[in-house]
């Protein structure tokens, strides 16, 4: 992580500081090249002409795994080369977690020939056959004129290709959403859950928020959760179309979850627990146009780049302001983006080619970042972000999660509820492994260091039941009649196969991204660690006495409370005042279950 992300805590890099990394980066071409990847000035059969200024000549070469797939063209294939695409397309489906993307009219190697317009709707009908063998929905993004040496038109399409795996109710993405406090962010999640715009004093954010308290201020104090449906047509699914969740669910191939999280700086503790706690894909960091970069906002920036969560950046309220003001805010951003400690590329999104490109981008480089500019009240570009949410496909490998689903099963237990006639319900996310119906698990640690056994009676995604909880997937868990006095946030459940170890000492090694002075032996600190989150005390400061902001350093915790389960490797980040810093666990000192009281608790 690089110490530079200091400054965003620190308050010491200006809105206009920072050189200058490059430009904008502009949506280009058709498939979203902005004109990298892919050779240049290279000829193939004389093919390679000047091209038209926004449609590059090449996209970059066709990658044998990931979910975008290369075809010059499909027209009448044989029954042996029929079948073959069919068995294509579903490893490019697998790969993409359900969405896959094919781009007709391109080579291999990623130059652009374009097809003619028979070609091309004889192309389509093949696609739709291939489609239909796999049980998958196709949507056209998009099309594109190519510049080629021919007299005959040619283009490219770009097709959206969607099936929700065998194995699952819907493909989900989880959104967290940041910003300041009155930048309009759970007007914005109402907007688009509810699918009715705002009147301008906050109509549309009232079914959001869970406590009196939040209605009469207007302010998020706590974490909520808001769904956004799309189906295997792309068409947006919501509360204007169902009356429940269930209904949302069923009708949804796609599924958008919003973690709604506080913008004040008194709830800043809630605000990292939810990044920290719900792993979220990526996260939507929120500005208003007529305030610019203010308050927390580059606080919640820092806090994304500390735990390296992708993030694009919508600016509100464009309906309040002049069209040199939003101009003005979008110029701010895109030099705080470009900053050494951030280093991001911004992308300015003004139309729906350049939506669909921003989709992509954003899925296959960390660095771009996607900038939207749209009103609540007004309606201006909220399609646009429609369309990029629609597109935009899992950020995590196929491979990846194939891998944690081998691994014994662990839950992180982030919230807890009494249910009439359910009995015990915990809220929270599937790390590793699997979870069925009918499970014997435990869970813990308590306060004296032991794990209780326990059964998964019932479980829900997005308010529907769900038989089976894969990981990655978040869900709640009813436990019947297990005592809840005996849970409490932070705890994990885990087979009993895996023999859990718990700490109340561990190392790790850190960077302090801000404090006033000095940062010494003794110092107390609030330490979050996945679903974990407890005080510590710094008991050393390995080869060093004291560390200052931007400094590095392997150091000492021990908790106060109670112990831990810990993993060596997981992200840390502590807060005490205005003092912060992150960093990851190098080692755990393990105790065995019962002897907490030993060690102090």
């Amino acid at each position: 992580m690089d110490s530079r992300v200091s400054e965003l805590f620190g308050g010491c890099c200006r809105p206009g500081g920072g050189p200058a990394m490059g430009g904008t980066l502009k949506a280009r071409g058709a498939g979203g090249s902005s004109g990298c990847g892919g050779p240049k000035g290279k000829k193939k059969n004389g093919r390679n002409r000047g091209s038209k200024a926004n449609n590059p000549p090449y996209l970059p070469p066709e990658a044998e795994d990931g979910n975008i797939e290369y075809k010059l063209k499909l027209v009448n294939p044989s029954q042996y080369r029929f079948e073959h695409l069919v068995t294509q397309m579903k490893w490019r489906l697998q790969e993409g977690r359900g969405e896959a993307v094919y781009q007709i009219g391109v080579e291999d190697n990623g130059l652009l020939v374009g097809l003619a317009e028979e070609e091309m709707r004889a192309s389509l009908k093949t696609l739709h056959r291939m489609a239909e063998k796999v049980g998958a929905d196709i949507t056209v993004l998009r099309e594109r004129e190519v510049d080629y040496d021919s007299d005959v038109p040619r283009k490219i399409t770009e097709v959206l290709v969607r099936k929700v795996p065998d194995n699952q109710q819907f493909l989900d993405l989880r959104v967290a959403v940041l910003g300041n406090v009155d930048s309009g962010k759970s007007t914005l999640l109402g907007v688009l859950t509810q699918g009715e715009l705002d009147n301008g004093r906050g109509r549309a954010r009232l079914n959001l928020f869970r406590h009196l308290h939040e209605i009469q201020s207007g302010r998020t104090s706590s974490i909520s959760f808001e769904i956004l449906g799309f189906n295997s047509k792309g068409e947006v699914v919501n509360y204007s179309d169902s009356r429940t969740a269930e209904e949302i669910c069923e009708s949804s191939s796609k599924m958008i979850t919003f973690i709604d999280l506080a913008g004040h700086h008194k709830y800043l503790h809630t605000t990292i627990f939810g990044l920290t706690s719900y792993c979220p894909d990526c996260a939507l960091l929120l500005v208003s146009a007529n305030t610019g970069i203010a308050g927390t906002t580059r606080e919640h920036l820092g806090l994304a780049l500390a735990l390296k969560v992708p993030f694009f950046i919508v600016v509100s309220k464009v309906d309040l302001c002049a069209k040199t003001t939003v101009e003005r805010t979008v110029r701010q951003l895109e030099r705080v983006l470009k900053q050494p400690g951030c280093h991001k590329v911004p992308m300015l999104v003004t139309s729906e080619d350049d939506a669909v490109t921003a989709a992509q981008q954003f899925a296959q480089s960390p660095n771009v970042t996607p900038i939207f500019t749209l009103s609540s009240v007004s309606g201006e570009s909220l399609d646009l972000l429609k369309v990029f949410l629609n597109i935009l496909p899992p950020l995590t490998n196929s491979k990846e999660q194939e891998e944690l689903m081998q691994q014994l099963t662990e839950f992180q237990v982030d919230e807890i509820y009494t249910v009439p006639e359910v009995g015990t319900v915990v809220g929270g996310t599937l790390s590793s492994g699997i979870c069925r119906e009918g499970d014997q698990l435990v869970v813990g640690p308590t306060d004296d260091g032991c794990f209780l056994e326990l059964r998964v009676c019932s479980i829900q995604r997005n308010r529907s039941a769900c038989r089976v909880l894969r990981a990655g997937q978040a869900a709640t868990l009813a436990l019947g009649d297990f005592d809840r006095a005996l849970l409490r946030k932070g705890m994990v459940m885990v087979s009993p196969e895996m023999n859990p170890t718990i700490c109340s000492v561990f190392e790790a090694e850190i960077v302090l991204l801000f404090h006033a002075t000095t940062f010494r032996r003794g110092f107390q600190v609030t330490v979050h660690v996945g679903n974990v989150r407890q005080t510590a005390v710094v008991e050393k400061i390995h080869a060093k006495d004291k560390l200052r902001t931007g400094e590095k350093a392997v150091v000492r915790f021990r908790f106060l409370k109670h112990p831990e389960y810990l993993k060596v490797g997981a992200k840390l980040l502590f807060r005490e005042g205005v003092t912060k810093g992150i960093g990851h666990v190098t080692d755990v000192q393990a105790i065995a279950a019962g002897e907490a009281q030993a060690n102090g608790f």
